[in-house]
């Protein structure tokens, strides 16, 4: 058994991992890393990279399936299931050396690939490494949710761990869970020729204002994705290629490949946390508002923390735990300012309130702007024209944003600014957009919150006529 000393103990080398491990070791502190598995975590390996190359091959595809709008024959594409495949694991070793354990070694972190677990409130057990640190930093992500159902244990699945080593399309597949991840992954297959069957046992993105997300959903249906809602998950049976779900209410649903996208759980068993003094709670390791957990000397980072299981959050996280860890500063996490977007065609984005919680905190003082792509130029051009921009405000404030259409990713990131900055609708409506763009829409939804204020208001119409009568 060896014996180390540092001043960082970062346990796990996902997106938030490794920001802290970069970021303080570039500092000055000492640092060591421990990862038992693969380095870049869930997000390279089996999540958000993975998904959206697998999301572009099947937007190749339907591209060249729906052309003709744009005077250019459609055709038939001939899809290379496997082909895709070998695109997704091609990316990943595109993006995989910025996470590599030789990259941290050379920034001076000492990388050890074993699994962490506690001996006390300030020592860890990595192999034969005992490694007692000043500061510790839980960042150990999560894993998919495998829910009790009847029969599954017994039935071959997929879940977004293994779904990307598939290499024989499947004919049928049936998803169970309509988050998502499931949707996303439900229309890249459909757009790769796979039929596609959701099952979600209450509401469809029931996370998300239902007016966008019902966008969203009317356009996967319209692509031929059955999207079965209210259908809660009974049993499984069945074999390869022959698979069966019975939902509570009695309904049947047949195909040849499943994949279970209920969820997520936090990575804490191998951690032996009671030994440490540190509480979890039913979605993963209690923490403060300064993401410390109940052993003071512990911070929990990311998806383990319960909170909102995103990579830029984790990367949220660490800037948070460097300036406390590292300078002894003040500093809390918020959910206020977090972005978060559905990559399917079109895209669901959100920052803030939605407008339920928005009718719920504000009341009457809120105030709710629409816009619709369809009076956005460059959204006729491209012949993107199915969305909505929603602006939730109070008294001039933007407090949430809801977008649904082409690359409403790209566009709620204006919004996140103006949350995270505390700015009002007049600084949007200041800002010149270039000709062109999407992003005119959210000048253009800020600009729909003052036309009724200026062109609709008798004394603004008496001040113009008597500034008029009056000037040489």
């Amino acid at each position: 058994m060896s014996d180390f000393k540092t001043d960082l103990l970062v346990i796990g080398a996902g997106s938030g991992g490794l920001s802290v491990a970069a970021g303080a070791v570039q500092m000055g502190a000492d640092v060591i890393l421990l990862e038992g598995h693969k380095m870049g975590g869930d997000c390279l390996n089996y999540g958000c990279v993975p998904s959206k190359a697998l999301i572009a091959s099947g937007k190749a595809a339907h591209a060249q399936a729906h052309a003709a709008a744009y005077g250019v024959s459609s055709i038939t594409p001939q899809v290379d299931y496997a082909a895709a495949k070998d695109h997704v694991h091609d990316v990943i070793a595109q993006i995989a050396p910025h996470d590599s354990v030789e990259r941290f070694e050379g920034l001076g972190v000492r990388v050890i690939s074993d699994y962490g677990s506690f001996l006390s409130p300030t020592q860890v057990q990595a192999g034969a490494h005992r490694i007692t640190a000043r500061r510790i930093v839980i960042a150990t992500g999560s894993s998919p949710l495998v829910p009790p159902i009847p029969g599954l244990e017994s039935v071959p699945y997929e879940t977004n761990e293994t779904l990307f080593d598939l290499r024989e399309r499947p004919e049928h597949l049936l998803v169970i869970g309509g988050g998502p991840i499931g949707l996303e992954i439900a229309q890249a297959h459909r757009r790769l020729g796979s039929k596609v069957t959701v099952i979600e046992g209450a509401r469809a993105l029931g996370r998300d204002d239902p007016e966008t997300a019902g966008v969203l959903l009317d356009a996967l249906r319209a692509e031929g994705i059955d999207i079965a809602e209210d259908a809660l998950a009974k049993e499984v049976r069945g074999t390869a290629g022959a698979i069966e779900i019975e939902t509570e209410d009695g309904r049947l649903f047949k195909g040849t490949h499943l994949l279970v996208a209920v969820g997520r759980k936090a990575n804490i068993d191998r951690l032996n946390l009671d030994v440490a003094g540190i509480k979890t709670s039913r979605t993963g390791i209690k923490v403060d508002a300064a993401l410390k957990t109940t052993n003071r000397r512990v911070y929990a980072i990311g998806d383990v923390a319960g909170g909102l299981q995103f990579t830029h959050v984790a990367g949220y996280h660490a800037g948070i735990v460097i300036r406390s860890a590292l300078f002894g500063l003040p500093a809390k996490a918020s959910t206020t300012h977090i972005p978060w977007v559905t990559y399917t065609a079109p895209e669901l984005a959100q920052v803030g309130l939605t407008e339920e919680q928005a009718r719920r905190e504000h009341g009457i003082y809120l105030e709710v702007i629409r816009f619709p792509y369809s009076q956005n130029d460059r959204a006729i051009a491209e012949r993107k024209t199915s969305g909505l921009i929603k602006v939730m405000v109070t008294r001039g404030r933007p407090v949430g944003v809801s977008i649904v259409g082409e690359q409403a990713g790209e566009l709620i990131n204006l919004w996140a600014f103006a949350l995270a900055n505390r700015l009002k609708m007049k600084h949007v409506a200041n800002m010149v957009a270039p000709y062109p763009t999407l992003g005119e829409l959210n000048k253009r939804a800020a600009g729909a919150y003052f036309s009724p204020k200026l062109f609709d208001n008798p004394k603004v119409k008496k001040v113009v006529g008597l500034v008029q009568r009056w000037l040489p």
